[in-house]
């Protein structure tokens, strides 16, 4: 069976569908419905991550390491006379790319708060303690690995972070294993864990302070208050404003993607558009795709090849490496699981009730995938490139073991449940 056949096989809404489709396999027509039917699929973009961290692996590991430094490190230069920017690519992914990243994360937690999962209290409060135990103690377990040499320290917020795409992922591959209340709680504690992300970035990553570029960062952050305040609808005036803000904040030593986050919470919600989407909901569905299919897998591959030349099994044992797969692999579990438990037990705040201890523990270990946001977080940690291979190595080793063992525990699950998540009962019995 060909990768079409399988993705066919998710994608078919019908026999009848099936049966149109009379074209030859692996013809343009066949491979673009496919492709199609792929894109359209909730797991489509933690396979692409997948796919395209492979492939930076086979680079790094291979004779095509050459070309793949040599594309990452060449210079791309955005100019006006002698004022701009002159960059390597790896910094135009990171810094460029991931501000629009982050932009997203931005309207994604802003809605979440005004009318989303996150608008009350009551939903709130076990996603965000979750999310304060998982970040919480895999940073002190990184701590305690590391704690001898300050320099290696530096890095302690890189297992504090969740991957949501391959997380939620995974999730939508296991099906009904996985009921939707469950997906609404690891969507809320990743959204809790980007804006503790966020602070992080900003709090502790923070180079020396530019005053002329932080006056200029304020500005902008002025005029983006009076634009949403005016009830402006244009995108647009949003927009330019944004990239400014972007430039003087990459200019202010505060790292640029931050401005992506600030943009966006000052994007209107009030739904306006005869379809009934506010600005923030139309520019958060535009975005949404080139984020995940474009973005994300570029950032995976600019950052995830890691090369095994010369490599040893110690070096897994290595302070750096070490702290990031126990902070990735066992800190998550027990900060997720530790703290909704004891949530539950003193009736701070309750697990939803189709879902079971099994789902919680399951889900704590996939919030062990920090991927994305743990390799970004090393780069603002650490420049020598000797730490930055054990940060990657110590990220694909967490982040994949932790993707299995979560992957295991919902398949081992001992109750069914129906697609919409509530439990299947049997002669009085949960099951």
């Amino acid at each position: 069976m060909s990768i079409f056949d399988i993705l066919l096989s998710k994608a078919y809404k019908s026999t009848k569908e099936q049966e149109s489709l009379t074209v030859k396999k692996l013809s343009p027509q066949y491979v673009s419905y496919a492709l199609k039917r792929f894109f359209q699929l909730e797991a489509a973009g933690g396979i692409l991550l997948v796919i395209f961290t492979i492939l930076a692996l086979v680079f790094a590991n291979s004779g095509l390491d050459d070309l793949y430094n040599k594309i990452l490190y060449t210079k791309f230069s955005v100019l006006y006379g002698d004022v701009g920017l002159s960059k390597p690519l790896l910094y135009w992914i990171n810094d460029g790319l991931m501000a629009l990243f982050f932009f997203l994360v931005g309207l994604e937690v802003k809605r979440e708060f005004i009318r989303g999962e996150l608008s009350t209290k009551e939903t709130a409060l076990l996603p965000a303690i979750a999310a304060v135990g998982g970040m919480a103690v895999p940073a002190l377990i990184y701590y305690a690995v590391t704690h001898e040499n300050e320099t290696f320290v530096h890095g302690w917020a890189i297992p504090s972070a969740t991957d949501i795409a391959f997380a939620l992922g995974i999730l939508a591959l296991l099906g009904s294993r996985a009921p939707v209340a469950l997906k609404i709680l690891l969507t809320a504690i990743a959204v809790m864990d980007d804006i503790g992300a966020v602070v992080i970035i900003a709090l502790f990553y923070t180079s020396d302070l530019t005053l002329i570029a932080l006056i200029i960062a304020a500005i902008c952050i002025v005029v983006l208050l009076v634009l949403n305040r005016s009830g402006t609808h244009k995108p647009t005036l949003f927009i330019i404003v944004g990239i400014i803000l972007w430039l003087a904040v990459l200019k202010s030593g505060i790292h640029a993607t931050l401005a992506g986050v600030v943009t966006a919470f000052f994007i209107p919600l009030k739904r306006t558009s005869p379809e009934g989407y506010s600005m923030g909901e139309s520019l958060e569905h535009a975005l949404h795709p080139w984020v995940v299919f474009l973005i994300l897998p570029i950032f995976a591959f600019a950052n995830a090849g890691v090369s095994f030349r010369g490599m040893s099994f110690d070096i897994l044992l290595e302070p750096v490496t070490l702290g990031i797969i126990l902070g990735l692999f066992v800190g998550k579990q027990l900060g997720i699981f530790g703290t909704i438990w004891l949530s539950n037990k003193t009736g701070i705040a309750r697990k939803p009730d189709s879902v079971t201890w099994q789902h919680i523990y399951g889900l704590a270990a996939l919030c062990g995938i920090g991927f994305t946001m743990s390799l970004f977080i090393g780069t603002l940690a650490f420049t020598s490139a000797e730490l930055e291979r054990e940060v990657r190595l110590g990220v694909l080793v967490g982040s994949t073991l932790s993707a299995i063992l979560g992957t295991i525990l919902l398949l081992l699950a001992n109750r069914a449940t129906k697609t919409d998540g509530t439990p299947v009962y049997h002669e009085n019995r949960v099951t």
